[in-house]
């Protein structure tokens, strides 16, 4: 199945491959203010159909993912990084996909802040 998101303007969209299941909330210091719902897949998953070089990019910490994030409006689609293995993957903002029921995702909470 392919899910169309894009940030609040438009000017960063994407479509990303597979079936949405649980999502993660997690207490980081980033993602608790931005409100993230993350669903992690493979990078290979996702078509960008903005060029990265329209995007924005934020990194901190450990600096092992790129943030990316729309330099207009300043809402942030995806990040891209690579999982404990070097697997390449990406982590989709849900609430940046078209027609998701927020209220139907199964949340699971990730201790960020103390990871």
């Amino acid at each position: 199945m392919t899910q169309k998101g894009s940030c609040h303007c438009g000017r960063i969209s994407f479509e990303v491959e597979g079936q949405l299941g649980d999502v993660i909330e997690c207490n980081c210091s980033h993602c608790q203010r931005k409100g993230y719902l993350l669903w992690f897949t493979g990078r290979d998953q996702v078509k960008l159909l903005t060029p990265e070089e329209d995007m924005a990019t934020y990194t901190f910490n450990r600096h092992v993912i790129q943030h990316h994030f729309c330099p207009v409006c300043g809402c942030a689609p995806f990040g891209f990084g690579k999982d404990p293995q070097g697997n390449t993957t990406a982590a989709i903002n849900v609430r940046c996909i078209e027609g998701i029921d927020l209220d139907k995702l199964t949340r699971i909470p990730y201790d960020g802040r103390n990871s």
